[in-house]
């Protein structure tokens, strides 16, 4: 199956959707979104790789391209890689020619992170799906990648192997499904909530997963402005929990 252009979904919600797909769901199909300290400096370190006066740099055998758009239509993805350096190829090596370079070119992707690796595996699955539109864009193998991660501030490099690979893909068919559902997936709390922006718009807890945010706070609203008739018969006491 091919996709065609209309139907690409963004990497980055690949890797929203591999943390939670609540969070995706809240941010692709609700349009929700809130910054917090992590997502402010996350875009600060991005904004820095993608740096329009220095696109493309020349240092000894590495070629370094920044802000290189990506595409699949194998896989339906579209976004954009920080940096791709092009490292010259040894003979036997395989490779790209690139315009003006002689001789052949392997691709290194690195991509920009705040803070430290990860517990989880979405960014090495954003990282995989990048390499995945490359190799497809190219007809080259990429054997592995790498992040530069802010506060250690040293790259960590990622194997681009056949269990990584299979995640990805999976993960991506799961992201097309969920897409074409169209519904935002139910609150499932865990402790990783905490660190989410989305958490006060989400409200795991209060949601119970029977409710979109939207909804949520639909019903909210309409209570304070237009609030239910307390009825004369109840046995409820002021002060008192009342049972659901």
């Amino acid at each position: 199956m091919m996709f065609t252009e209309d139907d690409l979904l963004p990497i980055s919600a690949l890797q929203h959707l591999t943390f939670c797909e609540r969070q995706w769901g809240l941010i692709h199909l609700e349009g929700a979104w809130q910054d917090n300290v992590l997502t402010v400096e996350g875009t600060q370190l991005h904004d820095r790789a993608h740096d329009p006066d220095t696109e493309t740099e020349v240092r000894g055998n590495v070629r370094t391209a920044r802000g290189l758009r990506l595409r699949s239509l194998q896989l339906g993805l579209t976004g954009m890689a920080d940096v791709v350096e092009f490292h010259a190829a040894s003979e036997l090596e395989a490779g790209i020619q690139l315009e003006g370079a002689p001789g052949l070119w392997q691709p290194f992707i690195v991509e920009y992170k705040r803070g430290h690796p990860k517990i989880g595996r979405e960014d090495e699955v954003q990282l995989c799906a990048q390499a995945l539109c490359l190799e497809e864009m190219l007809g080259v193998s990429i054997l592995s990648s790498a992040f530069f991660y802010g506060e250690p501030r040293r790259r960590s490099d990622v194997v681009l192997d056949q269990g990584l690979r299979q995640e990805t893909e999976a993960l991506v068919a799961r992201l097309h499904e969920l897409t074409r559902a169209g519904a935002t997936p139910p609150a499932q709390y865990a402790k990783k909530c905490n660190s989410c922006s989305l958490v006060d718009l989400c409200l795991p807890r209060a949601t119970g997963g029977q409710r979109s945010a939207q909804r949520y706070l639909a019903r909210a609203i309409a209570d304070v402005v237009d609030p239910a008739p307390i009825d004369a018969g109840s046995t409820t006491s002021i002060g008192a929990e009342a049972t659901p």
